[in-house]
């Protein structure tokens, strides 16, 4: 399993029956994939959706067009289930969604209001940049063009619990989880939980605590590829493998 995997199922057993979720772009949704069998999830799309199943790619995604082939053979447009991603629907990135059973459709104002509003069990999202007071920057690198801050900055604002799913360092190597936040904020104070391939972190102001690992890594490598002055649990659980 890669760690963009490795990830999301972690992220997915935080999940407790009955929540709405609301998930980001990339690591996020793909924890949609791994809830599981004995809860059900109500992920939140701020497009609309309020009880979006497995997100299923984009439709430009060779794997995905030949899952909207099949499914236009099998149901031929009109009789789709809610087990099969359906080519009209989509989540907030635009990736092709499934619908379970007790979901609602509504409008993108509805949808903000059911997160401005404290409905939210939980977020999922990315981040470039998370620092030791909790302070979350995930929209923008000056200079860099990148999609947008999005619906982000009123969701965590909402959310009861937000939860950041990212990989540990950049690709060139830099920590994520800094002593304090160079790039633009989305919020302060904002984050409860960070879940990376290398352990998950419960995140207080001023106090980051390690409560869980992946079995291959050691405390002194966390320490070693993370900015910001980290504690850890006095029993560091194993991550899900």
């Amino acid at each position: 399993m890669d760690n963009r995997n490795f990830i999301a199922k972690n992220v997915a057993r935080m999940f407790s029956d009955g929540d709405v979720v609301n998930l980001g772009v990339g690591i996020p949704t793909l924890a949609s994939s791994y809830v599981p069998d004995d809860i059900q999830v109500f992920f939140h799309a701020e497009n609309g959706a309020v009880g979006a199943g497995e997100a299923g790619g984009f439709p430009w995604d060779s794997t995905t067009r030949e899952s909207h082939i099949e499914w236009l053979e099998e149901y031929g447009g009109e009789k789709g289930s809610w087990k099969t991603w359906h080519r009209d629907l989509c989540n907030a990135s635009g990736e092709v969604i499934k619908l379970i059973p007790g979901a609602a459709c509504c409008d993108s104002c509805m949808a903000f209001g059911i997160a401005r509003g404290g409905h939210l069990d939980a977020t999922v999202l990315g981040a470039l940049q998370v620092d030791e007071e909790c302070n979350l920057a995930n929209w923008k690198i000056p200079g860099v063009k990148l999609n947008g801050m999005g619906g982000a900055m009123d969701i965590v604002s909402g959310a009861k619990r937000v939860i950041i799913a990212m990989e540990h360092c950049t690709k060139k190597g830099a920590p994520k989880i800094v002593e304090k936040c160079t790039l633009p904020l989305t919020a302060v104070g904002c984050v409860d939980t960070i879940v990376t391939e290398k352990c998950i972190i419960d995140c207080k102001p001023g106090r980051l605590t390690v409560v869980a690992k992946a079995k291959n890594v050691t405390r002194e490598d966390i320490i070693a590829n993370t900015g910001a002055k980290l504690y850890f649990a006095d029993d560091v659980a194993d991550m899900i493998e």
